[in-house]
């Protein structure tokens, strides 16, 4: 392809990280996203210097936000980053619109996810206690012990996610190096472009080593997802013990992260005007996508029913508790938030709308937050000793946790939409010239 041919192409992509102005919208959402930080940095502090006792646990709610909003994000991590890996296995054309987001996305989400385990130990700044460095006094980890769990889990997920995600922008940080203007600008794309310049051996080695990360996700992701269902299954508390719960979490998993990255393709596609890179056909596509694993969860949450009527008493009762309970609420608006809404995407003119796409992908959110909620503390509620049968609710440094690490999340993806291409350019490139040549 032409040189002219080839900058026309990404020029409306490249120009974004390069531009010396971004727009008021982004500088008022920065901000927002800012405070919601600070509030995640208090909370922080308080649980260091104060305790986990400012929590809402208790007996029998040894985990409460903590290990719901852990799950959730892990999820949205697992989702989205089999998502991708998926599209550059495949080769499919959808990788070139959603791929570079949807990977920053996950690696988003595995740092929101991380800070929970580690808070939750009470003395976050002993946490290398959990890695099996080689002690003076021969003190090993509890292998047994589901945070030992959650460390490997994660430490592994983040190095794999962060693989994938840069090593599929080096190419277009060599792009950014060459068209930056000013001297101070070249040099820092110039040192994570890592020397790139373009050549068939170059080329060669990147698509070996993507392809590598890509292959290593897919694993890691089922693996990575069980681990959080096992914290449940190896339990013996009712409802929890259950073999059914990786695969209910690695569904609700993958769903949770398609509207994630159906919610982001849209609001990128209306809120940077890239309507030529993610066209209606990539997010009628996505749209399908979503309504397929929506269906899928229903089929699950159906499975559910049927195997609980078939267990033991004890399981029937903590199951229907759950769905007629205290926390039945949580229970049915998960049903309707994550699979009854979706079915809106049965309609092409939803699919390719940016306000049906952005409230269908919140809504699956919030709904597998719901999902995450009534299995965690709706699960709990009902232990096999009645004596300490009680509710549980959230308190303010819980929820401020909770909502920093959102803020957490925004504002990393809203640095990445300033700094970095949010699309790939070298894949557009490539597909312009395919389009061409046939």
């Amino acid at each position: 392809m032409m040189g002219t041919e080839a900058q026309a192409i990404t020029s409306p992509v490249a120009d974004i990280p390069l531009s010396p102005r971004f727009g008021w919208g982004w500088w008022v959402t920065l901000l927002v996203s800012g405070a919601l930080v600070v509030l995640l940095g208090y909370t922080l502090l308080s649980i260091v210097f104060i305790g986990v006792g400012v929590w809402g646990v208790n007996a029998p709610f040894v985990w409460g936000f903590d290990l719901i909003n852990y799950a959730w994000w892990i999820g949205i991590a697992n989702g989205s980053s089999l998502f991708a890996a998926t599209l550059v296995l495949r080769r499919h054309d959808l990788r070139t619109s959603v791929n570079r987001f949807a990977e920053g996305v996950a690696l988003f989400a595995v740092i929101c996810a991380g800070i929970f385990p580690i808070f939750h130990l009470g003395r976050p700044w002993l946490f290398y206690w959990t890695f099996p460095y080689p002690a003076t006094y021969e003190v090993w980890p509890q292998f047994r012990s589901t945070l030992t769990w959650d460390f490997w889990a994660i430490s592994t997920h983040a190095i794999v996610t962060s693989l994938l995600w840069y090593v599929g922008l080096i190419p277009d940080l060599a792009t950014l190096r060459d068209r930056a203007r000013r001297k101070s600008v070249r040099q820092i794309y110039g040192v994570f472009a890592l020397g790139w310049r373009g050549s068939v051996r170059h080329w060669a080695y990147h698509q070996r080593a993507y392809r590598l990360v890509a292959i290593l996700v897919l694993p890691l992701i089922l693996i990575m997802q069980s681990t959080v269902a096992f914290e449940f299954a190896v339990t013996l508390v009712p409802d929890w013990h259950e073999t059914r719960q990786p695969l209910h979490f690695v569904v609700t998993g993958l769903a949770q992260g398609l509207s994630i990255v159906l919610l982001v393709a849209m609001l990128l596609r209306w809120g940077l005007r890239l309507e030529r890179y993610i066209d209606d056909e990539d997010v009628d596509l996505l749209g399908k996508l979503v309504l397929a694993s929506a269906l899928v969860t229903a089929y699950l949450y159906l499975d559910e029913i049927v195997a609980v009527l078939l267990s033991d008493k004890l399981t029937r009762e903590a199951t229907f508790n759950r769905v007629t309970g205290d926390y039945a609420g949580l229970y049915w608006a998960a049903i309707v938030y994550s699979i009854l809404v979706p079915q809106l995407l049965w309609f092409s003119a939803a699919r390719r709308s940016t306000i049906a796409g952005v409230f269908v992908g919140f809504s699956i959110g919030v709904g597998i937050w719901f999902d995450r909620y009534s299995i965690i503390v709706g699960g709990l509620q009902t232990d096999h000793l009645p004596s300490v049968w009680r509710t549980y609710s959230p308190t303010l440094p819980e929820t401020g946790l909770f909502l920093g690490t959102l803020g957490l999340f925004a504002a990393l993806l809203l640095l990445f939409v300033r700094y970095l291409p949010v699309v790939s350019m070298f894949e557009t490139r490539h597909d312009e010239h395919e389009d061409k040549a046939s």
